[in-house]
């Protein structure tokens, strides 16, 4: 018979009231104004009567351009909390000298800085990446959806709740005070005894499954299902540049979820694959998260290479230049990304030959990538450039962009490596490619297909405030942490007793409010956008004179996407139409079939959440209760066949038909 106590334990595991941080005044602020602006939300959601809609049209949707726009949603919510983790450090950073120990003690200041980088790769990054894959690739390729709706509903609410655990450890327990890659034995039992990296292990586990599936699903719709006359060859860039980024995923993902398992069996069961003794190996870790980590990298910033590609070409009204060269400088990137993670660990021992073999694939990586930058400008090179808001991101970048790799070159050197390596100089770098490269390009491939997803543009007095302080912003906040690697401060540091440092740290902590007021600027851009709608709606399929497939239909898309599959002949679709004047075919249509919405992704992805929240407190009986309802779900889901229906040709055709005279009216 088990006892009271024994009973308790199985239920509530390590889980007490101590578990949530009373003594902690920041956490308990933070705590009450997301309580205050969660209940104001269910008001407004209650008041307004959207509950049916939202679960309808939203929650339980498997239309990729929904799915797509929650994943925006998701990384932009996730950007405001992820950038008051670095508003935070960079404050306390900027006062803290000498006997003034700042705002933040080390036990929070250490969370924090785990926190940021877990936030804003996995759930600002790699959300805001999958939504334009998942809006854009379909529209591009000519497809009425993704190849597994369903998974890809079930994939977004697997990530979803992967970011929701880690919030949640915000107000019950704690995060991980390790860093973003939690190295044993740092996060080992002995050193991190507390429930920080078991939130770290399973809300990237939930998530990084949904990444998984996401990858598989886009990878068979690029594959599979491409409009006739559309070979690999006149794929748009920004589809190769997925196609590749989803190869990078499969291959990758599956290593940080094995990588992850091991680190919590070593926890939880007393395993010893990362010990330092019983024939464990903490190294081992650190070479297989890096199999995935650098790959991420490249997972990152190879759509958005895609993103600049159609921005570049559509704002100086030519094609591309140099689309094959653009196409093999994209596939050797991705085969090269898997050869250079040691250049992450030069400093450990590894040996001059392993060094000098990684240092040799790092600098030669910076080929590939110096001729796509070749290509955007030969691309603008006597055309005629329109500097629209995507376009004003893309010429950041490739100044930004360009900085940052100089000084990947710089970093792949082992010799310098050495000198350098756990300085901020390390962080600027950083921080110079995902900003300058994936962050300017999310900012671009929003305002140019924002258009497309809701039929107005984006106000551009508003963008362009949020432009400037953006670009202004970044490099007051971060060259002067390269001065400051240059002079040996290392990172993660909360306090600093050289006073003559304090002037390079304030002036990082003024760009970082220039950053904040930018994303500020962004947000009333939406709204300003939202309320001036109709003053910004344009009737035609194509704002912009795009150079791809996707602009071909309205804005923003029907549900099926394409009353009339399209065939292409060209990888420059307009240039195509204009050409040969494209006509749509009139007969020989048949009913279009298409599946009904699903709850069974938000159920069993939040199922999934459950178990991972049971076994992070070590809460054996609601862990098992919680995957067999998971199991009984998808089960259910399985079985449920009835998901499908068909929407009436002829009247699509009238409708396509009816939208064609309007739109060439307005020619």
């Amino acid at each position: 018979m088990l006892s009271n106590t024994d009973l308790t334990r199985l239920i509530f595991g390590r889980l007490s009231w101590e578990a949530i941080p009373y003594h902690e005044p920041i956490l308990l602020a933070t705590f009450a104004m997301v309580a205050l602006g969660g209940l104001t939300v269910l008001g407004l959601l209650t008041k307004f009567r959207l509950w049916g809609p939202l679960w309808r049209d939203w929650i339980t949707s498997i239309d990729h351009k929904k799915i797509g726009i929650m994943y925006m949603v998701l990384g932009l919510v996730m950007l405001l909390r992820g950038f008051a983790d670095a508003l935070m450090m960079r404050a306390q950073q900027a006062i803290s000298f000498g006997d003034n120990p700042g705002f933040l003690p080390p036990h929070h200041y250490d969370q924090i800085f785990t926190a940021h980088g877990v936030i804003m790769i996995f759930f600002v990054a790699m959300p805001l990446v999958t939504g334009l894959m998942n809006y854009v690739v379909p529209l591009q390729i000519g497809a009425r959806d993704v190849a597994f709706p369903f998974l890809n509903n079930f994939s977004f609410w697997m990530t979803a709740f992967g970011g929701a655990l880690t919030m949640v450890s915000l107000f019950v327990g704690e995060f991980a005070r390790t860093g973003w890659l939690a190295y044993p034995p740092l996060s080992g039992i002995l050193a991190s005894p507390d429930v920080g990296v078991d939130y770290y292990i399973w809300s990237l586990q939930v998530a990084g499954v949904g990444t998984l599936l996401s990858g598989v699903n886009l990878i068979v719709t690029i594959v599979k299902m491409r409009a006739p006359g559309m070979d690999m060859m006149k794929m748009p860039v920004f589809t190769w540049t997925s196609l590749c980024t989803n190869v990078l995923i499969v291959a990758a993902f599956p290593v940080l979820t094995a990588v992850l398992a091991m680190l919590s069996l070593d926890r939880m069961f007393g395993t010893n694959f990362f010990t330092n003794d019983l024939g464990g190996n903490a190294m081992m870790y650190v070479n297989l998260i890096w199999i995935w980590g650098h790959p991420e990298v490249y997972i990152l910033v190879l759509p958005v290479f895609g993103v600049f590609s159609e921005v570049v070409s559509t704002f100086s009204s030519k094609r591309l230049f140099g689309y094959t060269s653009m196409v093999y400088a994209t596939v050797v990137i991705t085969i090269l990304s898997y050869l250079v993670w040691l250049h992450h660990f030069f400093t450990m021992g590894s040996g001059a030959s392993v060094n000098s073999f990684f240092g040799i694939t790092t600098m030669i990586i910076s080929i590939p990538t110096g001729a796509k930058i070749f290509n955007w400008l030969f691309t603008m090179y006597r055309g005629r450039i329109r500097f629209e808001l995507p376009m004003m991101w893309a010429i950041a970048f490739m100044v930004t962009f360009v900085i940052g790799g100089m000084t990947g070159v710089m970093l792949a050197v082992p010799a310098a490596d050495f000198v350098l390596h756990n300085s901020l100089f390390l962080i600027a770098h950083f921080h110079n490619v995902i900003i300058g490269g994936v962050l300017f390009g999310l900012f671009a491939g929003i305002n140019y297909w924002f258009p497309k997803a809701f039929g107005y543009k984006l106000d551009t007095y508003w963008g362009k405030w949020s432009f400037w302080l953006w670009v202004v912003g970044f490099y007051m906040a971060f060259m002067p942490l390269y001065v400051l690697g240059l002079m040996g401060v290392t990172r993660r540091m909360s306090h600093f007793t050289d006073p003559s440092l304090q002037i390079w740290f304030q002036i990082a902590a003024a760009g970082a409010v220039l950053i904040a007021l930018g994303i500020g600027a962004m947000l009333v851009q939406f709204g300003v956008s939202f309320m001036r709608r109709e003053q910004l709606r344009d009737v035609t399929g194509d704002p912009w004179n795009g150079r791809t497939l996707e602009w071909s239909t309205s804005s923003p898309p029907p549900e099926y996407n394409f009353a009339f599959t399209p065939v292409v002949h060209d990888n420059d679709t307009w240039a195509d139409m204009k050409a040969n004047q494209y006509q749509r075919p009139r007969q020989g249509f048949i009913d279009i079939h298409m599946p009904k919405n699903t709850w069974a992704g938000f159920v069993i992805a939040g199922l999934a959440a459950a178990v991972g929240f049971a076994l992070i407190w070590q809460m054996w009986l609601p862990a098992v209760a919680a995957f067999v309802a998971m199991l009984a779900a998808t089960i259910i889901h399985t079985f449920n066949y009835k998901r499908d229906y068909y929407i009436d040709a002829a009247d699509v055709i009238r409708t396509e038909e009816t939208r064609t005279r309007l739109l060439e009216s307005h020619v």
